[in-house]
């Protein structure tokens, strides 16, 4: 399966040093160019301005083919209209990487499959990399917003996991 990810996913997981779970989840993550142009903009964080100047190999950059004008892409940023395109490329053996609601309504509408940070944080915690309740505090001191109820749900799935199964006997 080929993994994309957009700026957003990628800029929470590098300011709460979670970023290393990416390639232990999913190996090599494809990035197109604007999602790069968008982590290095004025006001980036200096940490993942950091990150992005010297980013890992597993990190790679590809140019997503030129498409015909698409006005469903146009009422989006720069990175999400071409990681969805790039995501196109791969269909339908693709995951796409983001948050921001447009865009996840887009790739909805297009069939792609889609999570955002708080699904990767989840898949990390099943998979034993992270504690779910610390990462997700980590998060919360960043700009990241969640809705409560989503939170909640969250972290009682996390609990339930956790909890010992009672023994058959």
């Amino acid at each position: 399966m080929t993994v994309i990810a957009d700026s957003s996913v990628l800029n929470y997981l590098i300011l709460i040093d979670a970023v290393a779970i990416l390639p232990q989840l999913f190996g090599v993550i494809l990035v197109p160019d604007a999602v790069l142009a968008e982590l290095q903009r004025t006001g980036t964080p200096s940490k993942v301005a950091a990150w992005v100047s010297g980013r890992p190999e597993w990190v790679r950059i590809q140019k997503p083919r030129a498409t015909g004008p698409d006005p469903q892409l146009e009422r989006l940023g720069a990175g999400e209209r071409e990681a969805i395109t790039l995501a196109m490329m791969y269909f339908p053996d693709v995951l796409l990487l983001l948050d921001e609601i447009k865009g996840r309504q887009e790739a909805e509408r297009r069939h792609i499959r889609f999570t955002g940070t708080l699904g990767i944080l989840d898949k990390a915690a099943v998979a034993g990399l992270i504690d779910l309740p610390s990462t997700i505090d980590r998060l919360l001191e960043t700009t990241f917003y969640v809705t409560p109820n989503l939170l909640k749900q969250i972290l009682d799935d996390d609990a339930r996991r956790k909890k010992p199964s009672p023994s058959k006997g």
